[in-house]
């Protein structure tokens, strides 16, 4: 992963964490084509952590995408996470894993990865960022803010939920689910200080300024990352 002594891994992922706003998530081919354009775009852009997320393709095809993640991240001293398995995650190298509700719980991923990793965990209620303060993770995402079809079957929580989080979240919390640049401004005067998308990057015509834009919602409330 990075040059970075073993002993400062875990600080450092954690200072890209924090200094972290924009959050892009991508499948392994996305469009079934080579990942590495759309990687460059993003990041080039300004995403400051890129998840690898893939329901449909096996396990070596995950593993080869997962080294263009890697190297690109590295590149550009972001943070590589990986969706939902932990060994898999520790397979590919990355930085962490982020799960979900009905995934491995976060301890369990705690207990693969190591003190080291980033945890992240989806949640989608109030109930549910409550009790995240008794799970070892270091951020958290909310959400969907409003119905998308990477969420098939998960209604929208609106923004409701998104206050909440801002008065309430016992970790750092990334707003996601159907967030663009049409939309960005609204989710941030809400309380949300980083953002987490899908499409609006992916299917995007210029994924960079796509990035650039949702950058630009976050720069409105003084919250952009360093150097953002």
């Amino acid at each position: 992963m990075s040059l970075a002594p073993p002993e400062a891994i875990g600080p450092l992922r954690r200072e890209r964490l924090r200094t972290a706003r924009l959050y892009f998530v991508c499948d392994a081919l996305p469009g079934k084509v080579d990942p590495e354009p759309l990687l460059h775009a993003a990041l080039n852009g300004g995403a400051d952590i890129v998840q690898l997320r893939e329901k449909g393709l096996g396990r070596q095809a995950i593993e080869r995408s997962a080294q263009i993640f890697r190297r690109l991240c590295d590149t550009y001293s972001t943070l590589f996470i990986v969706n939902d398995d932990p060994y898999l995650a520790q397979s590919c190298d990355a930085d962490g894993v982020h799960v979900g509700q009905d995934d491995v719980s976060p301890a369990e991923a705690r207990e693969v990865l190591g003190p080291d990793a980033i945890i992240g965990l989806s949640t989608h209620s109030k109930e549910q960022i409550d009790a995240a303060a008794g799970h070892p993770i270091d951020y958290m995402s909310v959400g969907p803010i409003w119905e998308t079809p990477t969420k098939e079957g998960r209604p929208g929580v609106g923004l409701e939920l998104i206050e909440y989080a801002a008065a309430n979240a016992p970790h750092p919390f990334f707003a996601i689910g159907g967030i663009d640049s049409s939309n960005a401004g609204t989710v941030v005067e809400t309380g949300a200080r980083r953002l987490c998308v899908v499409r609006a990057i992916r299917d995007a015509a210029d994924p960079s300024a796509a990035a650039e834009s949702l950058r630009s919602a976050l720069a409105a409330a003084g919250e952009a990352a360093p150097g953002g």
